[in-house]
């Protein structure tokens, strides 16, 4: 994969590349075809094509390469057609993850994010319903209503479900998607803000993994729930020391309006909760802490056994890296509030552990057992911040589809 990709993202410019690489298996062809997909990415943004001098000035031709023939030696294969049709699926939605990702929070906030993911899943069988401001106040979204309030743009939770009529498991997806993040009255460092776009890549994740699933007509239903909110200052801003309560009723101390991730998917876990799926995961650009434990690269899963470790093993099969971390149980008591049932700040050491004990709270039961769950924190692998290498460009990446496309496969398979 990631030979392939540094060669298609070198290339760009051409229009047709052929790629022959040793390849005697099906399993390797595919690999050869995710990698010329993920390395056949660029993104425009919004060039003017306007010189200084205000005349038109062309712009430079570093388009993606369009075409990918894959020479191999098992062409003959039946099964390779439907490998190479699931590495273009993969690829595509991979891409659509990261261009969401790369979108500036001047043109993609709830609203218009909501929007986007009616866009993306036109054509395709799957029910999308947005919940605007006045129907989250309605239902008891506290979480994600406390952090949006202090934007002019109002927050949204939006939930996508594919549901064909012979599945066979039930899986909830849930994405953190702050649009931008300033960090609220707990205001971040102005450089500390300079990447904060990226703060809704768990909510473009689940998107493209659902549409992903839906368009290979996986027998899996499966529920995504997109929490958007803009996370900004002002006089209607949620201050330190309020008290949120989340949807089902459970009421948490806002120490630190910059710990808002975990508000939003607080509501997000209990609502996802309450349709009874056979798993939970949620995923999303959390802490720093992440980023100190295990670096840029490197992701990080917590949560019961065996959700953890099944998506250890899909992330593996899926090229993707993702290290098991323990959640501790010293660390529940560091949440504790005089005023609410918890707070949103704990211990500071093992940040990204501590964040996802928070979570843990809001997993419903069915039956008196805990949801099987699983919290991915991919706060610093999902935005590269350096230079581009093998199949990964600058900026948004797009990690984390792939892992949960091969965990729900891996989910299908083992229920067959």
């Amino acid at each position: 994969r990631r030979a392939v990709g540094a060669a298609i993202r070198q290339l760009a410019g051409l229009e047709t590349v052929v790629v022959a690489l040793p390849s005697p298996s099906v399993a390797e062809a595919a690999a050869v075809a995710e990698g010329a997909a993920l390395g056949a990415y660029d993104y425009e943004g919004y060039r003017s094509g306007i010189g200084a001098d205000g005349a038109a000035a062309p712009k430079k031709d570093t388009g993606a390469v369009r075409n990918v023939i894959v020479h191999c030696e098992c062409a003959q294969d039946p099964t390779l057609q439907d490998a190479l049709r699931r590495a273009t699926v993969l690829g595509r939605n991979v891409n659509a993850t990261r261009s969401l990702v790369n979108q500036p929070p001047s043109h993609l906030y709830p609203e218009t994010f909501a929007q986007a993911a009616k866009d993306l899943a036109k054509g395709l069988p799957v029910k999308v319903t947005v919940m605007d401001e006045k129907r989250l106040e309605r239902d008891g979204y506290g979480g994600i209503l406390g952090v949006g309030k202090g934007s002019s743009r109002p927050p949204r939770m939006v939930k996508v479900e594919y549901s064909p009529a012979k599945s066979k498991v039930h899986l909830a997806l849930v994405g953190k998607g702050i649009t931008f993040d300033s960090g609220g009255l707990s205001l971040k460092p102005a450089a500390g803000m300079q990447t904060m776009k990226l703060d809704m890549a768990g909510a473009a994740v689940v998107l493209n993994t659902l549409l992903a699933v839906a368009e290979l007509g996986l027998p899996a239903k499966v529920t995504a729930w997109l929490c958007l909110a803009e996370n900004m200052p002002s006089g209607t801003a949620q201050r330190p020391e309020d008290v949120l309560t989340i949807f089902g009723g459970r009421t948490v101390e806002v120490l630190n309006t910059d710990a808002e991730g975990r508000l939003v998917l607080a509501d997000g876990l209990a609502a996802a909760s309450e349709e009874a799926p056979d798993a939970i995961i949620d995923i999303a650009t959390l802490t720093g802490a992440q980023m100190i434990a295990l670096g840029t690269r490197v992701s990080g899963v917590m949560g019961d056994d065996g959700v953890r470790d099944a998506v250890k093993a899909a992330a593996d099969r899926a090229g993707e890296q993702f290290w098991p971390m323990p959640l501790p149980e010293e660390l529940r008591p560091s949440l504790d509030s005089q005023v609410a049932d918890i707070a949103n700040i704990g211990e500071r050491n093992g940040g990204m552990m501590t964040a996802a004990v928070f979570l843990r709270e809001f997993v419903g039961q069915v039956d008196g057992e805990k949801i099987p769950w699983a919290h991915l924190d991919i706060a610093g692998p999902a935005f590269n911040e350096g230079s581009a290498y093998g199949y990964t460009p600058k900026s948004g990446t797009g990690v984390g589809v792939r892992t949960l496309l091969a965990y729900i496969e891996d989910v299908l398979t083992r229920a067959a």
